[in-house]
């Protein structure tokens, strides 16, 4: 799989089109206020790329929190994000109270030309991430009726597709994977993103060091690239803090990358 060919955003016509697109508004809040608007900024690329090439609408999707399944607007709605939104795009965001239905179709159907959508958190209804728990806790899972349900309607949403949604991009969740349309390409944080793993798989610097880190060991297991670009393997806290003692390099030559966990790759020259 090439990931330096993919389609980007700016090779697609948006003009006239109603644009949906996948973010990650997943931002932390305290009392229903954003406490870092990091993730809202970087989207904000390719949400202004769209209007400013003749974007009929820009649809925006996301999720917030683990509300598994559950309507849960006291805590996990994404209301407050629309208004830095405005805040950061210099006009008006719609906010609507659900991300699927008749109710979400018809507001998304025929906007005014330049409008930016910002709908209620996917996570709220258990098709999204295929389980959940209901409030008493159990495990819940959707029915294939309700996955089909949620997808068909998210794909009435826009007419184009767009991917920007890094930090997801590993889960076969609907509105990932689900959503039917033509076109579909990826937006610039997600171009960003796979331009550095590019580098890094498929015509990396040599000689190369890798350095993972997070929590869950048995993932490491699963990256293709281990055995691919690894010669030689040095584990543990401690060792990573040796090796970043001797390993000569400049600020310049590192960049990051997230999948799963995050990872800092770093090439270097002797």
């Amino acid at each position: 799989m090439s990931l330096s060919n993919k389609l980007t955003l700016d090779k697609v016509d948006v003009n006239g089109k109603r644009v949906i697109m996948r973010v990650d508004f997943n931002v932390p809040m305290k009392d229903k206020h954003i406490t870092n608007n990091q993730r809202i900024k970087a989207a904000v690329p390719s949400i202004q790329y769209c209007l400013d090439r003749g974007a009929k609408s820009v649809v925006l999707m996301s999720h917030l929190g683990r509300p598994d399944g559950n309507a849960m607007p006291e805590k996990y709605s994404l209301e407050p994000v629309a208004a830095e939104l405005k805040t950061l795009l210099g006009k008006d965001v719609t906010f609507l109270k659900d991300c699927v239905g008749p109710e979400v179709e018809a507001a998304c159907s025929s906007p005014a030309a330049g409008s930016v959508i910002l709908l209620e958190n996917l996570r709220f209804h258990v098709a999204e991430e295929g389980k959940g728990k209901d409030p008493a806790g159990n495990k819940t899972k959707a029915t294939q009726e309700q996955t089909d349900s949620f997808r068909a309607s998210l794909s009435k949403l826009g007419d184009v597709y767009v991917n920007d949604a890094f930090g997801t991009a590993h889960r076969a969740h609907s509105s990932m994977v689900g959503v039917d349309l033509p076109q579909k390409a990826a937006g610039f944080l997600m171009k960003k993103e796979l331009d550095y793993f590019a580098m890094a798989l498929e015509k990396p610097q040599r000689p190369f060091l890798a350095i993972l880190g997070g929590f869950m060991k048995k993932k490491v297991n699963h990256m293709s690239f281990r055995e691919v670009i690894l010669d030689k393997n040095l584990g543990g806290p401690s060792k990573l803090a040796i090796l970043a003692h001797f390993v000569p390099f400049e600020l310049s030559q590192v960049f990051f990358c997230r999948f799963c966990f995050n990872h800092l790759f770093l090439s270097y020259n002797k």
